[in-house]
């Protein structure tokens, strides 16, 4: 029991920091402005952890690789955390996959995370900061998509088949991600 708890409060706590520090990336990579109240909270959750990365590790372009091992560092922490409740005893090696997994699996529940709340807001006919932003960063990962599927009867359904898509990925990698740590 102690080990749910403690995997449920780091999973809790190291998907917050994680999922904001990606989302600082993918911002910056697609140069949404940070004055948003979205990057305000990312600027908040996340400005304590890359802002030292950062003087080590530089942007190179638009790309902040600080803010991509700060994800990293976090995920690794918290299945080092699991490590040490867990006493798995040498399978300390694999820690690093672990992590690694973990980060691609915050970044595709993130994504689905992004295009459920992309679908809702556009049924809302409002014009507002966020839906400006939620709009700027949904429509990347959707271009692709939209350009095999094009609207039905004028109903966009490319958020439901990435949607589909990546909880396969997802189920995908849970599966990598068990038979690693057996």
């Amino acid at each position: 029991m102690l080990y749910q708890i403690v995997s449920f409060l780091l999973d809790v706590v190291g998907g917050l920091l994680t999922g904001a520090c990606l989302l600082r990336l993918y911002m910056q990579w697609q140069r949404v402005p940070f004055g948003n109240p979205v990057g305000r909270l990312v600027f908040a959750l996340t400005d304590w952890l890359i802002l030292p990365l950062r003087r080590a590790i530089p942007p190179a372009r638009a790309f902040d690789w600080a803010s991509l091992v700060a994800a990293m560092l976090v995920q690794l922490v918290q299945y080092l955390v699991l490590w040490i409740v867990l006493g798995a005893g040498a399978a300390w090696a694999w820690l690093p996959w672990m992590a690694l997994f973990g980060l691609l699996r915050v970044a595709i529940s993130a994504t689905m995370g992004l295009l459920i709340v992309h679908a809702v807001m556009s049924w809302m006919q409002s014009r507002s900061q966020m839906t400006d932003v939620i709009d700027r960063l949904a429509a990347p990962i959707l271009r692709p998509v939209r350009r095999l599927l094009p609207p039905l009867g004028g109903v966009d359904l490319s958020p439901l088949v990435l949607l589909v898509l990546l909880q396969v990925l997802l189920m995908v990698l849970g599966n990598l991600q068990v038979s690693l740590w057996r």
